[in-house]
């Protein structure tokens, strides 16, 4: 399977300012690490475009889009404490937003079979009223919101170790996009709760995971098997796309995930084979321990390519299966 790699170098032109974790160096980690996978022909390069306003507001309010531009305009600054802006982030933002609208246009066109956005500033904490949490806008909702505005049938599954609220949020009462997630609880931004499953026409369409620190692949794979396919193949998406944050390794600075590059790879592989064929897009999140990084990034690539690749031995013995049982009894036993 080709895979299209999105990328652009503007995006290392959002400057959060020094020691802060989301930093340029994400994105060279994250080539370093997939250009280290050897795939060879299977990976694709691909310029994303950038979202327009039009595009922003399919998701956000015209505040969060006027805020982010006036401040990158006038150099930059903060939007709270670790949401901060350089003169260079509002084109970074807007690459980022648009790079899955990009993908989603090009696999249309059969230029490949997958694509991952190597693209930051990460978007999933972004609500409809709020930029938060390292994020400007929400890449993968904004895309997921143009796919249900033509009529698709959207899953959005997040495996980053923060729950993304403004996925969240943004399609809690739609019947069109399942959001389902599997995070470190209690942890930022403190939403996730198994019982949030969505709202009056989304009732069910939310499907939280929340995973105790320590959490190993073997609990993240049972919750794969038991809960996230089964919902998955019972909403029927037409397609699906991946908040693929890998700040759930165990080496990451930010969580207390026990997870490890090999079990990313196991993780990408359940979520491309619940996907239509040519159907899929990858967005990258979280990860902030740039060698983990590279590596789960790596993993996560291969997996789309349907290439075994693992750098690391996937991980076992931790907590969670408890949680597991419960979301299978409130979204199965009905």
């Amino acid at each position: 399977m080709s895979v299209l790699f999105l990328a652009d170098e503007r995006c290392l032109d959002h400057d959060p300012g020094r020691g802060h974790p989301e930093r340029p160096r994400r994105v060279d980690a994250v080539r370093q690490g997939v250009l280290a996978a050897g795939l060879g022909d299977a990976l694709v390069e691909c310029v994303p475009g950038e979202a327009s306003v039009a595009d922003l507001r399919m998701v956000h309010g015209a505040e969060v889009v006027a805020q982010a531009t006036e401040l990158a305009a006038g150099g930059g600054g903060a939007l709270d404490p670790d949401t901060v802006l350089s003169g260079g982030s509002l084109v970074a933002a807007r690459l980022a937003a648009g790079a899955g609208l990009t993908a989603v246009a090009e696999l249309v066109a059969g230029r490949g079979e997958a694509a991952f956005c190597a693209v930051r500033p990460p978007g999933h904490h972004a609500t409809p009223f709020r930029s938060m949490g390292f994020c400007l806008f929400n890449n993968v909702a904004i895309t997921a919101a143009q796919l249900a505005s033509q009529g698709q049938r959207v899953v959005i599954v997040d495996y980053d170790a923060h729950h993304g609220n403004g996925t969240q949020d943004i399609f809690y009462e739609s019947p069109d996009v399942l959001f389902v997630s599997l995070h470190q609880y209690p942890a930022y931004p403190g939403t996730g709760a198994v019982d949030e499953t969505g709202a009056g026409a989304g009732h069910g369409t939310t499907v939280n995971v929340p995973l105790p620190p320590g959490a190993t692949g073997d609990v993240y794979r049972r919750a794969f098997d038991e809960v996230v396919t089964p919902v998955v193949e019972r909403f029927a998406p037409t397609w699906v796309l991946l908040s693929a944050g890998f700040d759930a390794h165990r080496a990451d600075p930010l969580t207390m995930m026990g997870l490890s590059a090999g079990d990313f790879a196991d993780l990408t592989s359940a979520v491309r084979s619940a996907a239509p064929a040519g159907r899929i897009v990858a967005f990258l999140e979280g990860g902030y321990d740039l060698e983990a990084l590279g590596a789960s990034a790596a993993a996560c690539v291969a997996a789309l390519a349907g290439v075994p690749y693992l750098p690391e031995p996937v991980t076992a013995g931790g907590p969670g299966s408890a949680v597991v049982d419960m979301a299978a009894r409130l979204h199965l036993d009905r």
